[in-house]
């Protein structure tokens, strides 16, 4: 017999289904998948840095150059200079030269980028010149700071500041312009005012991309590093360098690099520390 027309249909109930357990939910999963990332890259660190040291190592043998460092002579120079403590002050010296042009850089380049995407006078006014000074290197200005600053630390502080600073404001200033409209928008429809716009949506939104303006000024302030210890700096790995070239102390030189790259990929590392704290609400791959 067919139901009426105006009368609902009853169906049977269907039983429920059982609820997973906790530790197979979509949100144990991806801690799972992130840790084991975790584990794999770390584990390519570790094997990259094996084979690049073995490369080295058979490219130094068939060379069969007597000033070609092996990787024995270069731990046997490591293990002397920190011996003797010369390494120890040159590492110092340049640790100290670098995070200060790093700092007094970035903290000058956020609200510098801030500007420049945030008001079109400013960014009228100051683009110009940023994308100016990006183009030449630092080593080409080295001769003018010296006529303006002389030969001591604020001259040698300063080519690194110009460095980190001409990376970083650039990415705060690219970070500024990429913010969704449709979030400004929405906070105005909502009745808020500029200040609260910038201070609740432009700075977070901006967070990630004045990250890589760090990470780049980072590099960039290292990689400065050995042409601002050109202005005769007593002590630095980069004088370290230039003198162990002048008596071609191949290994001494190699020892600075080591120094070099481990101390920026240190740094890099706590920053990236820093940004996963700051940007959890980002999604990432």
């Amino acid at each position: 017999m067919s139901p009426s027309p105006g009368k609902p249909v009853l169906q049977k109930a269907r039983p429920a289904t059982p609820e997973p357990p906790a530790a197979s939910t979509p949100a144990a999963r991806p801690r799972r998948a992130r840790g084991g990332r975790a584990d794999s890259v770390a584990w390519m660190y570790v094997a990259t840095f094996v084979l690049g040291i073995a490369l080295w190592w058979i490219v130094a043998e068939v060379t069969d150059n007597a000033l070609a460092p092996k990787p024995p002579d270069v731990v046997i120079a490591l293990g002397d200079g920190l011996r003797e403590g010369w390494l120890i002050d040159h590492t110092i010296a340049s640790l100290g030269r670098v995070a200060a042009g790093f700092v007094l850089g970035v903290l000058l380049a956020i609200p510098a980028g801030f500007l420049m995407g945030w008001y079109r006078v400013a960014r009228g006014m100051l683009e110009p010149w940023v994308q100016f000074f990006r183009t030449v290197p630092p080593l080409a200005l080295i001769p003018l700071v010296i006529v303006f600053l002389g030969i001591g630390e604020s001259a040698k502080v300063f080519v690194i500041f110009l460095a980190a600073f001409l990376s970083c404001v650039i990415a705060t200033f690219q970070g500024v312009r990429n913010v969704d409209l449709t979030y400004i928008n929405a906070a105005r429809v909502l009745g808020a005012k500029d200040g609260t716009i910038f201070a609740r949506v432009v700075i977070p939104a901006s967070t990630p991309y004045i990250f890589v303006g760090m990470r780049v000024a980072l590099g960039s302030s290292w990689a400065t590093l050995v042409a601002a210890e050109l202005l005769a700096a007593p002590t630095g790995l980069g004088r370290m360098m230039q003198s162990a070239q002048q008596f071609l102390q191949t290994d001494r030189i190699v020892v600075g690099v080591v120094m070099i790259g481990t101390l920026g990929f240190a740094m890099d590392r706590l920053l990236l520390i820093v940004e996963r704290r700051l940007t959890s609400w980002q999604e990432v791959r």
